[in-house]
């Protein structure tokens, strides 16, 4: 099973847009998003990933009432967490939260397989005691190029996928037809 793991959008449309077709091209059958998704109308676009979608608050959460109220109900494929998620897939138990020092905490605990986190918007795999911790980086693209994980659970190998054009940057300039 592949599962993508995302994290700090900060309300990056294109760059959304991006991993989820990304995603739905090449087998990805799951997604979670560690945080920092911001507006609730980025949930439009995490809907049109083909598979479950989780979901954890960050510390730029946006509108909380409406992303916790629409998750589930207007878009049944998404599942809202709150600050920690917890799931089963693959035969691999997984953990995730938004902020890395309460990842190291789970991590070292010895009870999930996998535990992913954001917020430091920097990308990061490591071995912590049996459990593999991940940060995807930010999809923003503010301080990095923009991109996201993707995890083989037989394997537990990690991929790192690259989107878009780092935040501010000045895209090329538009092609003109005659």
């Amino acid at each position: 099973m592949r599962i993508a793991i995302l994290s700090d959008t900060h309300d990056q449309i294109p760059n959304l847009q991006a991993a989820v077709t990304f995603c739905n091209a090449y087998g990805v059958t799951m997604l979670i998003h560690c945080g920092d998704l911001i507006s609730p109308f980025m949930l439009d676009e995490l809907a049109a990933f083909g598979g479950a979608c989780h979901l954890v608050y960050g510390n730029n959460a946006g509108d909380q009432h409406l992303i916790s109220q629409f998750c589930g109900t207007r878009f049944p494929s998404i599942t809202h967490h709150g600050p920690l998620g917890l799931v089963e897939a693959g035969g691999r138990r997984l953990a995730f939260t938004h902020y890395p020092q309460m990842a190291r905490g789970l991590a070292s605990q010895g009870l999930f397989d996998v535990v992913c986190y954001g917020h430091n918007h920097i990308h990061k795999v490591e071995t912590v005691g049996k459990t593999l911790l991940v940060n995807p980086g930010e999809m923003l693209g503010k301080d990095d190029q923009p991109g996201f994980c993707v995890l083989d659970t037989a394997t537990l190998a990690v991929e790192r996928v690259e989107v878009g054009k780092p935040f501010g940057s000045e895209a090329p300039p538009a092609s003109r037809q005659p």
